[in-house]
């Protein structure tokens, strides 16, 4: 066991993580600074599914776990404003929100060799269209780095963090942290011992037993937030080329008549592929897209998850969730289950056979089952009626060779409460990106990170 002194060290190693670090090194270059990573450095992060396209079981996922975070593999939006993508905007206010934003895509632009990435402007004609059906779209600016060029300016950030000094510790999972008088005291599974007088937790949505647990020692007052559950849509890409073409991702919410539940599109993938994902033993359903024309599919997909807010005096949400992808799971031999569209409205399970015949061909090996006997009534009516809904403005969403992957889960249970507006839980221990229980995307979890990093030096 091995001891070392920081002056600042981070917790994570995802966008929030890194844009905390880079700007701390700018305005501090004499500071003491750690990243720890419960996953591999970026360059070694290889998913061994290949070939196969389905999930092997790894211990540690190297899809949402490793330096760059879940976000390394995403398809690489950046929303550049607080329409969506998370609360920000409500805790700072937009001017300073949005001035924080711009200088991740500075950064991001500072670092990415393949030139400026293309920005997908809003659209009223589209917004009009969705409107005149029942439909919100969520419109702002978005700039698409792509799959691949997301990993390599992610990279290029990584090196030149470490070129500054910083130091990262790959495959380092802290485990607690304790007070010893002007020091905060960190523990990992290996066995390594990190000393702080600052620290920044950036765990993200997978570290939410981590902020709990820490939440619980320091006698931190958190509060319920919310939970998305619900499918990832497949089908031919011309279908929705109308939108993507136009705004690149199309952000739809729509809230339904039967519960008047509120569901939403989002994380749309022109040309891209299903992807699956290990979160700590349970395998969901997710997406990515990329940026190179040559290796773009003929199919496009996109979530559609049903928000639940729960009241007192359940307070479990997150485990709510997870029990659900596990019955997924169980059902799918350890696997994502994939429907069709058409068999799901005729109460029928979607076999080898049915699915061999579909005109949609699936980019993910996932178990052909039935997503019916996995989601609740409430949730799986919500998801049928929002389809439904999205096919008046895309006709073809509603076919019956739509496929649908489950389970696809988003939480955001965890919301510790603030003791300021600098994210601070207590003296010296921030909290930034979405294990925050405020961020729902990379542009919020990157300003997150550059705007604690201010308020440490004091800048804020």
């Amino acid at each position: 066991m091995s001891e070392k002194i920081f002056d600042t060290v981070i917790i994570g190693g995802g966008i929030g993580g890194l844009m905390a670090a880079y700007r701390l090194r700018n305005l501090a270059p004499d500071m003491k600074i750690a990243i720890t990573e419960r996953g591999n450095s970026l360059k070694d992060r290889i998913c061994p599914a290949g070939k196969e396209k389905t999930c092997v079981h790894c211990k540690i996922c190297s899809i949402t776990s490793g330096f760059a975070g879940a976000g390394a593999f995403s398809d690489g939006k950046f929303n550049l404003g607080t329409a969506y993508g998370g609360t920000l905007g409500e805790e700072l206010g937009d001017d300073i929100a949005n001035k924080y934003i711009d200088e991740v895509d500075n950064v991001l632009n500072k670092y990415c060799t393949s030139g400026i990435p293309k920005v997908y402007k809003s659209n009223d004609e589209l917004r009009l269209k969705c409107i005149q059906n029942n439909l919100r779209l969520l419109d702002m600016n978005v700039k698409h780095l792509g799959t691949d060029n997301n990993f390599a300016t992610m990279q290029n950030l990584i090196d030149a963090i470490t070129a500054s000094g910083t130091e990262l510790f790959p495959f380092y999972d802290c485990t607690s942290v304790s007070k010893e008088n002007d020091y905060y005291i960190l523990n990992y599974i290996n066995g390594e011992v990190l000393k702080a007088k600052n620290i920044i937790i950036a765990t993200g949505r997978s570290g939410a037993n981590f902020v709990s647990d820490f939440c619980k020692a320091f006698n931190v007052p958190m509060k319920s937030n919310h939970i998305d559950i619900g499918v990832r849509v497949e089908m031919k890409d011309i279908i929705w080329r109308e939108f993507s073409s136009k705004i690149y991702e199309p952000k739809i919410l729509y809230k339904t008549k039967t519960f008047e539940d509120r569901c939403r599109m989002f994380c749309f993938n022109q040309g891209g592929l299903v992807s699956a994902e290990n979160n700590h033993g349970i395998i969901t359903a997710n997406g990515h897209s990329f940026a190179q024309s040559e290796k773009k599919t003929d199919n496009c997909n996109f979530a559609i998850l049903s928000s639940i807010r729960f009241t007192e005096p359940f307070n479990q949400p997150t485990e709510y969730a997870e029990n659900i992808s596990r019955l997924a799971n169980m059902i799918g031999n350890g696997n994502v289950i994939v429907q069709r569209f058409g068999d799901l409205i005729r109460g029928r399970r979607t076999n080898d056979h049915r699915l061999g015949q579909n005109t949609v061909v699936p980019t993910l090996k996932a178990t052909a089952g039935d997503i019916s006997l996995v989601l609740p009534h409430r949730i799986l009516s919500n998801i049928i009626e929002t389809i439904y809904a999205l096919d008046k403005v895309a006709p073809g969403t509603a076919n019956d060779d739509t496929l649908l992957y489950g389970c696809e889960s988003k939480y955001y249970s965890i919301r510790p409460v603030f003791k300021n507006n600098k994210f601070e839980l207590i003296d010296n221990v921030y909290i930034i990106g979405d294990g925050s229980g405020i961020c729902r995307g990379l542009s919020q979890s990157g300003a997150m990170g550059i705007y604690v990093a201010d308020c440490i030096v004091g800048d804020n």
